[in-house]
């Protein structure tokens, strides 16, 4: 048969697979999300997140020292404090969980780069992302109490910062803040792009911060919304933005590629909880192969157009990309 196009040329040889092709990953673009927990010597199994775990300062060095022998560089801290408030002021302490988690990770490995996730659920007696005004999230009194956590982080050694509360104006708010104390150079990855989404569930498990009302409709995106999402991640750049994230990854491939077309700024995705709990269930029961379902999500962001995966398989991939199964 004469075929002047055969694209299966390019597919005979694994060298020439590689040679070829389109998306590349590599370590430097991974970033690992950890919890840690007041406490001393503890480490415990989430439930809900078979592998994961929380861990109290004192003990938060036997992972990083995982994650840096693995090649992933790059940390993002959560923190469970021991006491909550309803105006959630474990997040802004100085002498708070993350910020004592800060300081350590900083102190014992000056190498690694800290971003601080900037939200007030877990560290408020509502669940809630900000301050309350009756039922609902108080919108602009909120700004003031984020950009205090914000300031808080930078000051005890978060390399940047990732507001993820969902406020409108929090960027700006947060830039001016951290700019007005001699913050000038720390990045702000904005989780422009994020959906109330049942993906989150584990995580709410593991940080103990699901709402004890309603919901994060008001909010939290709507799923349903495209252009929403995007004026949502123009809005953010416009407010100083230096890092757009899109959460959660798996299911919204579409609109990471939108606002990767749309902006000039790098792109985060968020492999959230719920995937990573979903692949570990599967993987238990038999049902799939879970390093090759683990790659394929990988690349299917980064495919999209992540610049940045943000996922707790991090380590894991760095492993596979050592092995040559995907990057």
């Amino acid at each position: 048969m004469e075929l002047l196009n055969r694209p299966r040329r390019l597919r005979g040889n694994g060298i020439l697979r590689k040679m070829v092709r389109e998306t590349r990953m590599d370590k430097s673009s991974l970033a690992y999300p950890m919890f840690v927990m007041e406490g001393n010597n503890q480490k415990e199994e989430i439930p809900s997140m078979p592998g994961q775990y929380r861990y109290s300062v004192d003990r938060m060095e036997e992972k990083l020292t995982e994650l840096l022998a693995a090649g992933v560089t790059s940390v993002m801290l959560f923190g469970i404090p021991g006491n909550k408030d309803e105006m959630g002021s474990g997040a802004y302490a100085q002498d708070g969980i993350v910020q004592r988690a800060f300081r350590k990770a900083k102190e014992t490995f000056p190498d690694l780069y800290l971003i601080g996730d900037v939200c007030m659920c877990e560290y408020t007696s509502h669940g809630h992302c900000g301050i309350l005004c009756g039922q609902e999230v108080d919108n602009d009194k909120t700004l003031e109490f984020l950009a205090k956590t914000a300031l808080s982080q930078a000051q005890a050694g978060a390399d940047m910062v990732a507001p993820s509360d969902m406020m409108d104006g929090r960027v700006a708010a947060i830039r001016r803040m951290l700019d007005q104390n001699g913050y000038c150079s720390t990045p702000i990855m904005s989780y422009a792009v994020k959906f109330a989404s049942s993906f989150y569930g584990p995580f709410r498990d593991a940080a103990g911060s699901a709402p004890a009302f309603g919901d994060r409709k008001s909010y939290q995106m709507d799923y349903h919304n495209r252009r929403e999402a995007l004026k949502e991640a123009m809005l953010d750049a416009a407010e100083g933005a230096d890092i757009l994230m899109v959460k959660p990854a798996m299911a919204y491939g579409d609109l990471i590629r939108e606002v990767k077309d749309r902006t000039n700024l790098p792109l985060a995705s968020y492999s959230v909880s719920g995937e990573y709990s979903m692949v570990k269930a599967a993987a238990q029961a038999g049902f799939v192969d879970e390093a090759g379902i683990v790659c394929e999500m990988a690349a299917s962001a980064y495919r999209a157009g992540t610049d940045i995966y943000i996922t707790y398989f991090a380590q894991e991939l760095a492993k596979f990309m050592d092995e040559g199964r995907i990057g």
